[in-house]
């Protein structure tokens, strides 16, 4: 699903309008039952709601709204917020329509401002995405009271203040509970800063016309299960173990086997067809014990990471749980960047070796894939202000160095050499645990085994959060394990092919 600039949308409005064709006013009638018809499944008709209103056309998508509601059977209230008499021509149109079944209040100055603690919800139609100034004044009166309620706030396709292509300015943002947003996500929901703004997001298809849709042009897509699906491949009837992958995941030290336990399992769970782990001899009886479907490969060390095993049979590397950050790890990390000639995921200690030695970092073989958390892509590429800055580094680090990051979190950013960037949107706060990142290594390197690097980079992090997704059907946010999501990756797949 393509993610496009408050620009690019309002260009949309306008080809819909003129090419299906249909009014301004009527598309906008679409919109807000679209919205409506979602509301509803939230919120019953006991409901009281109120309404307020900028003078714009996020305002009349408010009026429209409040008009539905109240037709439906609603207690709706309805303010108007007005600064000057002003306002778009589909907000005067649809203030006219409400006011001949229901009443609207205008808030004028602060003496207006309402008690709006007696509401069961509110919904936000102050301002839309393209809002280009700080929201100050009267306004910010009304979003701090909003705010400051304790009945949830819905907002009609971006909480109101929000910026949705550049960092928001100093001034009040509305604090929502939900967003249902117009036909495609906007970037700064994608972003951490933005989290306590948006809340629980959904995208609402208001039909905007398909062939301008089609033609949009972005580099900026959330992943969704059509696009996996486009590239997900069956099994064939003939097929065998060696047409999906021998790999080698580099992992463990002494008091880290944990690490190397969970991405193989993790790895054996998502598909791949042979698995050897490269271990210190301390961990050896732990594999053969915790994995018997994996074979082991022990170091000469007895407690780290210290050589590399012959690399000739494997198809695909990955490295980097658990296998610490001395010398000796760091000088055969070198000697697998200087050798590996097959596809590679770099994840936790590796990537904190190419950080203190950043010349590794012109090594890299291209298509590689690093999986660094925030910090540790901080460490990689530089601290940034925000996250639309840091957005940019990550493209940036991609292009320099052609290699795939998969930035973990809440809206894991895949970024590739090309440009472009993947927004996954499956997962849960429950992944917020150690050796999850363990277990993400092991799921895209099995994906390696049998897709191109980025397809495997999407695939596996998509799967990851959709795993933790069902396995929190059992468990609560505060259980949940890596163990948990390895444990639902099959269910997952099952989904994915459903």
């Amino acid at each position: 699903m393509k993610i496009l600039t408050a620009a690019q949308i309002r260009k949309l409005d306008e080809y819909t309008i003129a090419n299906e064709p249909i009014s301004s006013t009527n598309l906008m009638e679409r919109a807000a039952a679209r919205f409506t018809d979602r509301f509803t499944l939230s919120y019953g008709p006991d409901s009281k709601v109120a309404v307020l209103c900028g003078p714009g056309n996020n305002g009349g998508d408010g009026l429209c709204i409040a008009r539905m509601l109240t037709r439906l059977g609603y207690q709706v209230t309805s303010y108007a917020v007005r600064t000057s008499d002003k306002g778009s021509e589909d907000f005067s149109i649809n203030l006219r329509r409400l006011e001949d079944i229901s009443p609207v209040k205008e808030i004028r100055d602060e003496d207006h401002l309402p008690d709006l603690s007696a509401f069961d919800v509110l919904i936000d139609g102050l301002f839309g995405s393209g809002l280009s100034r700080p929201v100050e004044g009267l306004f910010a009166l009304v979003v701090e009271r909003m705010n400051s309620s304790p009945s949830p706030t819905v907002s009609i396709d971006i909480p109101s203040g929000l910026y949705s292509d550049e960092p928001s300015p100093d001034g009040a943002i509305v604090r929502a509970s939900q967003t249902f947003t117009f036909q495609v996500p906007k970037l700064a929901f994608m972003l951490p800063e933005n989290g306590p703004y948006t809340g629980h997001w959904e995208v609402v298809e208001i039909g905007l016309h398909p062939e301008a849709l089609a033609k949009a042009e972005t580099d900026k897509v959330l992943i969704t299960r059509a696009e996996i699906k486009s590239f997900l491949q069956p099994r064939g009837t003939f097929s065998h173990k060696g047409n999906y992958g021998k790999a080698c995941i580099i992992a463990g030290s002494k008091g880290t086997m944990g690490a190397a336990v969970l991405s193989g399992l993790a790895c054996l769970r998502s598909g791949i067809g042979l698995l050897t782990l490269h271990i210190p001899c301390c961990g050896y009886d732990i594999i053969q014990t915790s994995l018997p479907e994996a074979m082991a490969s022990c170091d000469i060390s007895s407690d780290h990471f210290s050589c590399l095993p012959d690399l000739e049979p494997y198809t695909v590397i990955g490295a980097g749980p658990g296998i610490g950050t001395s010398s000796a790890a760091c000088k055969a990390l070198r000697e697998l960047l200087t050798n590996v000639n097959v596809p590679m995921v770099l994840d936790a200690d590796a990537l904190n070796i190419l950080s203190e030695n950043r010349e590794l970092l012109e090594l890299l073989p291209e298509n590689t894939i690093l999986t660094p958390h925030p910090k540790e892509f901080e460490r990689l590429a530089g601290k940034t202000e925000n996250g639309f800055e840091q957005l940019e580094r990550q493209k940036e680090f991609s292009k320099k160095h052609k290699v795939i990051v998969v930035r973990k979190g809440a809206h894991t950013a895949v970024s590739i050499p090309d440009g472009r960037v993947f927004f996954n949107n499956s997962g849960n706060p429950g992944m917020a645990t150690g050796g999850s990142g363990d277990a993400l290594t092991g799921i895209i390197t099995a994906a390696l085994g049998t897709y191109e690097p980025w397809q495997a980079a999407i695939l596996g992090v998509h799967l990851h959060g959709l795993a933790a997704d069902l396995a929190l059907k059992e468990q609560s946010q505060e259980s949940l394990l890596p163990t948990d999501m390895i444990d639902h990756i099959g269910s997952a797949y099952k989904v994915l092919w459903s």
